[in-house]
């Protein structure tokens, strides 16, 4: 069999090099460690890159049989681990080229005919991705699931809704819990969104300029499931706005579940003691034998830093490249693979971790009474009565100073003492005062009343069944 000219690295590019590349060298530039994932992604695009070279008559019949006899051993031998990978074959591009052509000889060779590492690249990170992206839309729907399972059990369970961390007025603790299930919702549509952008085949675009082969890149495009195929080859091969958005989704995405997380800390404190989580996503302490800390969730809001930072690098990667591709890219997989991971086993274990919620409604109602969490019903009360809005504010502003002073509810306060705020007070004000009152009130689309959440969690899981 043919000497495998990938066997030495000089001669990989062209005998226009007089020496071989240093070992530091070869370290530095070398990206096979971490690009090895898209193994699968390399071996379908270039299957199919090899039958639409067949169809147009550029290689034959048996070359393509023999590429495929080989891509099957190789994808054999990745499977059960015996694939050699090589550090001086640089990238899984070359170790995957390199070891067919030992199998199969010279279709190994003419397999790279009318392509470059440049868009051959491009095209396995897309599918590679778009594969990611397909895997995580349901987690993002099981995340809302759980969230909305939750809440149905918690529909007419009062919670203190905060504004500046101060009891602000009483929701419903399944409508609090909802709020997240709309901010996945548009996560998982920016995440669809995402797909159609990413769902575009580079192949084609060679080097930079296209080629001069008769290739038929719509049929490859059908083949490996692309939507259509990148319009213009120096964009093709050097554009990575797909991954920037893909890990600004992914940066978006990982915000709520830090907003989440941190309420889940909060209300597991003592301090709060509205909830507790399940054992097995807490940690105790070295030496402190009472601690029961919820690492878990601590760790899912510290790792919406390491994603933020991670678009925060592929930006900067990308803003000083000129036309067409740079090495610079290589750069762009090591972030692109940490944020796929990352939001992936952060949904998985969030969503296992929210389903197991225990809910402590005494606890939270009690807190929702320290408050004076119902002082806006009585300010709309009072505007019901015929009071401007702001009239009736400052009146309850000093009901609620009075009800201070007395170490009281404003429901605790007489109906003579609440009448000398104002005299258009009667006894039926106290159906307003209560926290279920205030709950039921707000009886509007989007609002917290129980009927409205049930609303909400109807069409939730319809959209989500």
């Amino acid at each position: 069999m043919a000497t495998n000219p990938l066997d030495n690295k000089s001669e990989a590019w062209s005998a226009l090099f007089s020496e071989p590349m240093s070992d530091l060298v070869k370290r530095y530039t070398a990206s096979v460690s971490f690009d090895q994932r898209l193994w699968r992604a390399d071996i379908a695009g270039s299957l199919a890159h090899a039958e639409m070279l067949c169809h147009q008559g550029i290689i034959s019949a048996e070359d393509r049989a023999s590429i495929e006899r080989g891509m099957a051993q190789i994808t054999a031998d990745i499977e059960a681990g015996r694939f050699e990978w090589k550090l001086e074959l640089e990238d899984v591009h070359l170790n995957i080229e390199a070891r067919l052509t030992q199998l199969v000889g010279d279709a190994g060779k003419r397999l790279h005919t009318g392509r470059s590492r440049n868009d051959q690249v491009a095209t396995d990170v897309r599918l590679w991705l778009r594969g990611e992206i397909d895997t995580l839309l349901p987690l993002l729907g099981a995340m809302q699931i759980a969230l909305v399972d939750v809440a149905e059990k918690n529909i007419d369970t009062i919670l203190p809704g905060f504004t500046h961390m101060q009891v602000a007025q009483p929701v419903s603790f399944g409508h609090h819990l909802l709020a997240y299930v709309e901010m996945f919702a548009r996560d998982a549509d920016r995440l669809a969104d995402v797909r159609k952008r990413v769902n575009q085949l580079p192949l084609g675009a060679a080097a930079l300029a296209g080629t001069s082969y008769p290739l038929d890149r719509e049929r490859v495009a059908h083949t490996l499931g692309f939507d259509g195929v990148c319009q213009n080859s120096l964009d093709a091969v050097s554009d990575r706005d797909f991954a920037l958005e893909f890990t600004a989704f992914a940066s978006i995405t990982m915000v709520h579940i830090s907003r989440l997380a941190e309420e889940l800390v909060l209300w597991m404190s003592q301090n709060f003691g509205f909830i507790d989580l399940a054992d097995r996503y807490c940690t105790g302490s070295s030496i402190m034998p009472q601690k029961r800390n919820p690492d878990v969730a601590e760790l899912a809001r510290g790792k919406s830093g390491r994603v933020v930072g991670h678009l925060m690098g592929l930006i900067t990667l990308m803003k000083g490249q000129p036309l067409a591709y740079n090495k610079d890219n290589q750069e762009d997989k090591e972030p692109l693979f940490d944020t796929v991971d990352t939001v992936r086993d952060t949904l998985r274990i969030m969503a296992e971790m929210v389903a197991g919620i225990i809910v402590k409604p005494e606890a939270m109602e009690r807190a929702a009474l320290k408050g004076y969490a119902t002082a806006t019903d009585l300010a709309d009360y009072l505007v019901k009565k015929g009071l401007p809005f702001r009239d009736a504010h400052e009146a309850v502003a000093h009901a609620v100073k009075h009800a201070i002073s007395r170490g009281v509810d404003l429901s605790a306060l007489p109906l003579s003492t609440l009448q000398g705020f104002h005299a258009s007070i009667t006894d039926d004000v106290f159906e307003v005062l209560t926290l279920r009152g205030s709950l039921n009130a707000r009886n509007v689309p989007g609002g917290t009343a129980p009927a409205q959440v049930r609303a909400q969690i109807v069409r939730h899981r319809a959209r989500l069944s």
